[in-house]
């Protein structure tokens, strides 16, 4: 069956447009709860033996200790994440002395990691510049795999929509974690670069198995460009769908059932390709078709 996504193309970038606005709305009004890698500061991880306290009993126990900025976030049946802006030896070992007061069976350290505000700034630039040269890496590369299509439309406009697509699916990405930290306090971390590194990754690669099938049918198609297009589209659909649908449901079990270290990252990948797969389906190829039709007016 041959389905009509291309002939579709003003409701699917309708939606993707709407989805857009608003994950840049969130990103400016709201902007992303930065975490303790990126501010300074300490995140313990500790595990109750016996009965775990609720949030409030922790934050009155530890209240006189003026950590700034502390959050108290449950994890799993009797784990507890805590961040707070002090990193010294001195008030690690305090706050685990009174965590131990809350619970007759004691308590485990799980994890711990302390940065300095120094090292937080370093980060976030690091952070900008690894993203940056990842975005030059794959212009790059999109315009010397299509510098030999011209017809009829240029190969610089292949790598525009795909440029398109994937600043999509990272504003959309990175919109929901601007949502997420507003109302679940969810916070981003080095892992979330990571991830939207690999998002970047993803919706390039997507997009690309696609533009690769339209560029092998254009010479030898009796169709005009958007027939063309739709019938690649047709053609790489099962193999775009099984491919995503395997990596989302291990990332799926991961985000569930995985440890809260990484369940912000796992969550940012499956949101990322997610929306990568929908992009190169439902954006990057109409947008050629968009091309094209401008090229001939």
């Amino acid at each position: 069956m041959n389905y009509q996504f291309i002939q579709k193309k003003n409701i699917w970038l309708t939606i993707s447009g709407i989805l857009f606005v608003v994950a840049l709305f969130a990103l400016i009004v709201w902007g992303l709860k930065l975490g303790v890698d990126f501010t300074g500061g300490s995140s313990l991880e500790v595990k109750f033996l016996g009965q775990r306290p609720s949030n409030s009993a922790i934050e009155d126990n530890l209240k006189d200790l003026k950590l700034g900025g502390l959050t108290v976030q449950p994890a799993g049946a009797s784990d507890v994440i805590l961040r707070y802006q002090d990193s010294s030896k001195e008030t690690h070992q305090e706050v685990l002395d009174r965590l131990k007061s809350l619970d007759k069976k004691g308590i485990d350290e799980l994890q711990y990691d302390a940065v300095g505000p120094s090292i937080g700034n370093e980060l976030k630039q690091k952070s900008v510049y690894a993203i940056f040269w990842v975005l030059v890496a794959i212009i790059i590369y999109i315009s010397i795999a299509f510098r030999k299509v011209s017809k009829p439309v240029a190969s610089w406009k292949y790598g525009l929509s795909a440029l398109l697509a994937m600043f999509h699916d990272v504003i959309i990405t990175v919109g929901v974690f601007a949502v997420l930290g507003k109302y679940l306090g969810i916070e981003i971390d080095v892992a979330f670069v990571a991830a939207v590194l690999t998002v970047l990754g993803y919706s390039v690669h997507d997009t690309i198995v696609v533009f690769d099938r339209i560029r092998e049918n254009l010479p030898r198609s009796n169709e005009d460009f958007e027939g063309t297009v739709n019938t690649s589209l047709n053609q790489t659909l099962v193999r775009s769908l099984n491919t995503s649908l395997t990596v989302l449901l291990t990332l799926l079990a991961i985000t569930i059932f995985g440890g809260a270290s990484i369940r912000n990252f796992a969550l940012a990948l499956t949101i990322g390709i997610f929306i990568g797969t929908y992009s190169s389906i439902f954006v990057a190829s109409p947008l050629l078709v968009v091309w094209e039709k401008i090229g001939k007016k």
